[in-house]
């Protein structure tokens, strides 16, 4: 799960308040532009500069400057679709759908972005990034969390109208929702009128 720098996304509520969401994972920042069935009100991938737009409210660092093809975005949201099934699979100890299985898979095995150091000693990327890369970096990540020590941890946030995924890789690993300003304040404000209710 790397490179990873300052982390999370800002989202919008369904009243038009913004908070920050930190999945965790690059890979399961994808999973908020969009998705099957009930996600796909939330598609924000519609053409190539979008896929470059999410790549740089990404936590990729530096943000790569990508060359992105239509088919990139076919290709990103085909891969974000997978993703989510196989990742709601995952965290209800369902067995994981073969078919995505094969599209994450196959994305892994292609060429990912490559590191490199620029003449002034920062990080930078080797050659000039394409879509196809940032896919295969992205499908690459899910593989990393799905299989190593944090696999356990991932998680659909608390909350029964939300619909996120993150990773808790908090050390006590308590973590219930997507963001304790929204979810997790929505919460404690629902449980205090519960109890003044009990009260009065």
């Amino acid at each position: 799960m790397d490179p990873v720098a300052t982390t999370g996304l800002m989202l919008q509520s369904h009243t038009g308040a913004a908070y920050l969401f930190d999945p965790g994972a690059l890979c399961l920042e994808l999973l908020p532009t969009g998705g099957p069935g009930p996600y796909r009100r939330y598609e924000i991938l519609h053409a190539p500069g979008d896929l470059a737009d999410w790549a740089a409210r990404s936590r990729l660092s530096p943000t790569p400057a990508l060359d992105v093809a239509e088919a990139d975005v076919t290709d990103a949201r085909a891969l974000r679709d997978a993703l989510l099934r196989v990742v709601l699979a995952h965290t209800r100890g369902e067995p994981l759908p073969p078919d995505d299985l094969a599209t994450l898979n196959t994305a892994a095995a292609r060429p990912a972005l490559a590191p490199a150091i620029t003449p002034t000693g920062e990080r930078g990327w080797a050659g000039r990034p394409s879509g196809a890369q940032l896919l295969a970096t992205v499908a690459r990540d899910a593989v990393e969390l799905l299989t190593g020590p944090f696999a356990h941890r991932v998680r659909t946030c608390a909350a029964d109208d939300c619909l996120l995924v993150y990773v808790d890789t908090s050390r006590p690993g308590r973590r219930r929702w997507c963001s304790m300003e929204h979810c997790g304040n929505r919460s404690k404000v629902r449980a205090l009128r519960a109890r003044r209710s009990e009260e009065g």
